[in-house]
């Protein structure tokens, strides 16, 4: 190239490029900024609000949000990347047939991406799960189970963080069951084991007693839906003899009320002279619909 073409070159197109690149990266932090706000607000207002859980409007205005603001910055770049091309001289319509032929071949390898977005579209536009809550998530491959508090849905992944304050990153194409443990209600569901020998009578009685006291507890009460049902005897063993409660709860509630009840029953029975097994526990609790 001669000189003169090259300084021309340099005060034009290159100058440009410049200009659309800045531009880009300008625009994708605007747009990023811009989704930061919108969804720091759905939270906020939820913050100042009396509101013990996020509604599921809430929820999917979330997600969609973080979804919008991520194709959005998407397209940017991509539109970016043609005004390059195009500066550099490349003929972006006679590259339509090589990125047919190579968009196919990307096509095989690329499966998996293309199979998380269209799960991701289908998990956001279906409101299976959104930003907040508990979830446990069956994954291709892996023996166990993600379970924990979605932090962020995108068409490609989802990302949960764990009990144990593990972030999980899993696409949304290895998921091939969603339990969402907070969706409308939850139910916390707790195994009482005791003696044989024990009167199983005074126990659903003591029982009975202990949910009638959380449900009239101001502060259990706001989180209980109703009060806490003694179903009878679940399962007769050689050594105990186990006993049901359950208690329907609001989403995401269902752990710390489990928690609450365990201690109460425990106390309870053992003022009574009931000997209470080691093994007082709470099956996993189970989410519902009204």
């Amino acid at each position: 190239m001669a000189p003169p073409d090259f300084v021309f070159w340099l005060q034009n197109s290159f100058l440009e490029i410049i200009l659309w690149i800045l531009g880009g990266m300008l625009a994708a932090r605007a747009v990023g900024w811009a989704g930061g706000k919108i969804t720091g607000r759905i939270d906020r207002t939820y913050q100042q609000t009396d509101a013990l859980v996020r509604t599921e409007a809430a929820k999917h205005r979330h997600s969609v949000a973080q979804v919008v603001t991520w194709v959005v910055i998407a397209m940017i770049y991509v539109l970016v990347a043609i005004r390059v091309l195009q500066r550099l001289g490349f003929p972006i319509t006679s590259l339509v047939a090589p990125a047919t032929v190579l968009g196919a071949a990307l096509g095989f390898g690329a499966q998996r991406i293309v199979q998380d977005i269209l799960s991701g579209f289908f998990i956001i536009t279906e409101r299976q799960y959104g930003y907040g809550d508990v979830v446990q998530l069956a994954i291709t491959g892996t023996a166990g189970d993600a379970i924990g508090t979605v932090e962020d849905v995108t068409l490609r992944v989802t990302r949960v963080r764990s009990a144990e304050g593990e972030v999980i990153t899993v696409p949304n194409g290895q998921i091939v069951k969603a339990v969402n443990l907070s969706k409308d209600w939850a139910r916390a569901v707790i195994d009482v084991p005791v003696p044989p020998t024990a009167d199983l009578s005074r126990v659903t009685e003591l029982l009975k007693s202990v949910g009638v006291d959380a449900f009239e507890d101001r502060r259990l009460s706001e989180l209980l839906l109703d009060e806490p049902t003694v179903m009878g005897v679940e399962s007769i063993e050689v050594d105990q003899v186990n006993l049901r409660i359950v208690a329907r709860t609001l989403p995401g509630k269902q752990f710390e009320v489990g928690r609450e009840l365990r201690a109460r029953i425990a106390i309870t029975l053992r003022n009574d002279g009931i000997t209470v097994s080691p093994e007082l526990s709470a099956d996993r609790p189970v989410g519902g619909e009204q």
